[in-house]
């Protein structure tokens, strides 16, 4: 498996599948507000966890590519760091994801693709380095802080009171859905 195979269509329906938790949400009183929630007062907000599952989207790419990234990293970075007191709108959560959606569909089908050994220095803000293959940094980094970002918007949404469930988180999977094996149909 190539890591774009792995990665890009990993990353695109998730994204959609948070794009229609957002929607889902939008529904209720005062939506705008939930941006705000969180699961635990020493937690980053809905606000943040979107933008950050978006960010993990955008670096995970540039960095496979050995590309700089685009500076919509650091303004989505710096969003989600003033989430706390400037959450934005649905709105504008809702076009962050569609940005990354569409830099996602933009990228060639091999646009990722790169020996699964080859060397990937994966450095941090505060100074640590973590000397990782690319296999390793797309399956236990990025993948693995995509996933938590996302989560933690679900597990938000759904404290919030946001009727979600599995077929939400997995939607993408419906269209797999064999005909007649879905129990009192």
């Amino acid at each position: 498996m190539s890591l774009t195979s792995l990665l890009v269509p990993t990353y695109r329906q998730m994204l959609g599948s948070l794009s229609a938790w957002l929607d889902k949400a939008g529904g209720l009183p005062d939506a705008d507000a939930l941006l705000s929630a969180r699961i635990a007062p020493d937690m980053y907000p809905l606000a943040t966890q979107i933008r950050f599952a978006c960010v993990q989207a955008w670096e995970g790419v540039h960095r496979l590519r050995d590309m700089p990234f685009p500076p919509i990293v650091q303004t989505m970075l710096d969003e989600g760091r003033a989430a706390g007191e400037r959450p934005g709108t649905l709105g504008q959560a809702q076009a962050r994801i569609a940005e990354t959606i569409a830099m996602l569909d933009a990228l060639s089908p091999d646009a990722l693709d790169r020996e699964a050994d080859a060397p990937l220095a994966h450095d941090l803000p505060n100074g640590m380095i973590f000397d990782l293959s690319a296999l390793g940094y797309a399956r236990d980094w990025t993948l693995a802080q995509f996933y938590f970002h996302l989560m933690a918007a679900y597990a938000i949404l759904r404290k919030e009171g946001v009727a979600l469930g599995k077929g939400d988180y997995v939607a993408h999977l419906l269209p797999c859905l064999r005909t007649g094996t879905v129990p009192g149909q």
